[in-house]
């Protein structure tokens, strides 16, 4: 996972932290009543279990072996779960190393003959270098990316499963993007073009034609944590607002209002940025105001990012609000 973005603004120079901001956001959370919700049934088990099949792969760094045999392993997921059409985005990106990755980008396709569509993404490779740990001899091994990383995949993994059992009204497009983790945290600055580098290649590969683009995206990440909260990123503030009200409000009538906090967060360097700039408007469902740390989980860029670190309830409550969103899409 990705620095906190550092950033000049119009009105002068702002430092985007994750506890920036404590003004309750204007948004109506209570729009959306339970009674109204065409509700599905995420099974956190299920999520849990994708989790800990990629973690037991080993860390999924590009270009090693674990990377190799998780990609046969989502392809496989996606196509068990009937996916309409898997498609592998398989290139190589230039890390700020000077390291060439080879990178692969997987998307499963539901309902594609629909044109309106919902694009949910995750990353799904994990960090080189646990940069976090107190000693230094620990800062050389990868991470084992429990919930930076294979959280989303898995909680996608089951949405996919459920997908499988149940259509929605829309179009349906899981991306799963590669070296997104990859990137430099020293020095001043977000270096925010060293994150996302598969995110960075799909944006300009995408498979959409003029005027195809998924109408908007959900980006989750670290939302697997341990009793974790999630606040309204700040670049999702900033570009797709009523996504974030949307998501918000049908969180809180999903019965997850304690945990989609409605107050503001610091701004996060991750797929989404790019994602935006594309023109596809893209929310970020991440953990960035930890209690104890301020910022990211105290696991982060750490060895102890494994399944200790990882909390059923955290993954159902971001799974439910996610499957409720798309399902009560309408058609139109």
């Amino acid at each position: 996972m990705r620095s906190y973005s550092i950033a000049l603004l119009a009105l002068g120079l702002f430092t985007y932290s994750c506890n920036a901001g404590s003004k309750e956001s204007k948004s109506d959370t209570d729009s959306i009543q339970p009674t109204t919700l065409q509700k599905a049934v995420f099974n956190a088990d299920s999520a849990y279990s994708y989790v800990k099949s990629q973690v037991e792969i080993g860390p999924r760094v590009p270009g090693s072996w674990e990377h190799d045999r998780c990609a046969k392993y989502l392809v496989s997921e996606l196509k068990r779960h009937k996916a309409d059409t898997v498609i592998e985005q398989i290139a190589t990106v230039k890390a700020y190393t000077g390291d060439i990755l080879p990178i692969n980008n997987i998307m499963g396709r539901y309902n594609l003959p629909i044109n309106k569509r919902v694009l949910l993404v995750a990353h799904w490779d994990t960090r080189p270098w646990a940069d976090n740990e107190a000693k230094m001899q620990d800062r050389e091994r990868p991470v084992p990316g429990a919930n930076d990383g294979a959280s989303g995949v898995g909680v996608l993994l089951e949405v996919a499963r459920q997908l499988s059992i149940r259509k929605p009204d829309i179009g349906i497009d899981i991306l799963f993007t590669d070296a997104e983790d990859y990137g430099r945290t020293e020095g001043w600055g977000s270096s925010e073009e060293t994150w996302a580098l598969g995110a960075q290649h799909w944006v300009k590969n995408m498979p959409y034609g003029k005027g195809q683009y998924p109408v908007y995206g959900i980006l989750l990440d670290m939302v697997g944590g341990l009793d974790a909260r999630f606040h309204r990123e700040y670049f999702s503030e900033q570009y797709a607002p009523a996504i974030l009200d949307k998501v918000w409000s049908i969180a809180n009538a999903s019965g997850y209002g304690q945990i989609f906090i409605n107050k503001p967060a610091g701004g996060i360097t991750d797929d989404h940025i790019f994602i935006n700039r594309a023109g596809i408007p893209c929310i970020d469902i991440i953990e960035c105001l930890n209690p104890v740390t301020k910022s990211f989980p105290p696991t982060w860029h750490t060895l102890s990012d494994d399944m200790s670190s990882i909390d059923r309830n955290s993954l159902k409550a971001v799974g439910q609000t996610v499957l409720n969103t798309i399902y009560n899409e309408p058609a139109q």
